[in-house]
């Protein structure tokens, strides 16, 4: 199986370290030179950091990409050109924080330094490559491996136990026992999201701003991670507007664009004038579809999911439920160089920072009373005093 790896220079043979021996005496010889200088190439050598990604790939403008961005432009200073890496000016850099962290970056309590680290990067093309791939990694004695993606959990597991020495980032799933408890390993820091809480704030605006009433979700496998989606949009919106006709697409899968934008194609045939795009590159497809609806004249919008979509369709993007990806991944490697990664379970949410919302660009009618709308939900949900359901389900039945 062919492996294609991205990175600064990652042949195979630069991968490789040797390791010295121990010496077993004072006595013992001194390496030769040879030897010596390889070890001291191997000290000055930038500490290296791998990451696997999912099947949508690098540009899939969601999971990859957030984590990708938390590793490259945040952790190592370098943008991913063409083929190969070019640093980050210091002004690019901050451009990049910024960009996703908004107001929160000047909030937090230490400088978000570039970490001079070496990024390993592994495309897998099919699900099954993620265990090899995490083997290739682990065998080259990269010291922290970084996945995104439910469908990793599997394979970093399996790795995990392999190679205890090493660490693993999994962003988006707990580890499962057979029985699906979730459990620990000391070498694995899981991550997981209250998405809903983000979802419902969306939701509440896709509400105020509707004037067909009709408001379509375009959803990707019908999984619990994507019904936890579709819940808390669906209360926010019942929040806001409780008549708005509400409908629902599953693709059935993550990778389909032309899928993805067929199904927004027919939300928008039957009415639908905000869409809630859930679907990995189906989503894209989905807004790929409002964004040429908008541009013949259309008064439609589409909300996305992960990432803050807005450069594809800046016309048509109303918001995004931003999971902070990047910054989980950058606060996984900068602990890693610290020494003070642990593995265990993390929950993140609008309390912690770990979601939130993309800013509302576009302007409507009644924005402004529209966006307090949502900063006093906010503030409701993080003091409980709205508890956003995490599957359809948990709705209060239609009347």
């Amino acid at each position: 199986m062919r492996l294609p790896v991205l990175g600064l220079v990652l042949a195979l043979s630069s991968l490789s370290a040797c390791k010295s021996r121990k010496e077993e005496s004072p006595a013992a010889p001194a390496p030769s030179p040879a030897v010596a200088k390889e070890q001291e190439d191997s000290a000055a050598r930038p500490p290296r950091v791998g990451i696997v990604l999912s099947l949508g790939g690098r540009g899939d403008q969601s999971f990859n990409d957030s984590a990708l961005r938390g590793l490259e432009e945040w952790a190592s200073g370098v943008k991913y050109v063409g083929d190969a890496y070019r640093p980050l000016s210091p002004e690019e850099r901050q451009a990049s924080l910024q960009g996703s962290l908004g107001e929160d970056l000047a909030r937090r309590g230490s400088p978000m330094e570039a970490l001079g680290v070496t990024p390993l990067v592994i495309q897998s093309r099919v699900a099954e490559d993620y265990e090899p791939n995490l083997q290739l990694l682990a065998d080259q004695g990269v010291p922290l491996s970084l996945t995104v993606g439910f469908l990793m959990e599997n394979a970093v597991e399996t790795a995990a136990k392999r190679n205890p020495s090493m660490n693993y980032l999994l962003v988006d799933s707990p580890l499962l026992t057979p029985q699906g408890k979730p459990y620990t390993l000391p070498n694995v820091r899981t991550v997981v999201f209250r998405e809903e809480e983000g979802c419902f704030l969306v939701g509440a605006l896709a509400g105020l701003v509707t004037k067909t009433g009709k408001v379509g979700f375009v959803g990707g496998m019908e999984i619990p991670l994507v019904k936890r989606y579709e819940a808390g949009f669906r209360a926010g919106l019942a929040a806001t507007h409780p008549k708005a006709t509400f409908m629902a697409s599953y693709t059935g899968g993550f990778t389909h664009f032309a899928l993805g934008k067929q199904v927004g194609q027919d939300l928008l045939a039957k009415d639908a004038d905000v869409i809630f795009a859930a679907a990995g590159v189906d989503g894209l497809g989905a807004i790929q579809a409002v964004k040429e609806a908008r541009d013949e004249g259309k008064t439609v919008y589409v909300i996305g999911v992960d990432s803050d979509p807005s450069h594809l369709a800046p016309k048509a993007v109303l918001s995004a439920v931003v999971k902070r990806v990047d910054l989980v991944v950058y606060e996984a490697v900068r602990d890693q160089l610290a020494g003070t990664f642990q593995g265990g379970d993390q929950n993140l949410g609008l309390k912690e920072g770990g979601i939130t919302y993309a800013p509302v660009r576009l302007d409507f009618p009644g924005k402004d009373e529209a966006l307090r709308a949502l900063q006093a939900f906010k503030a409701k949900i993080i003091s409980g005093e709205i508890r956003v359901p995490t599957h359809p389900d948990q709705l209060p039945a239609a009347p």
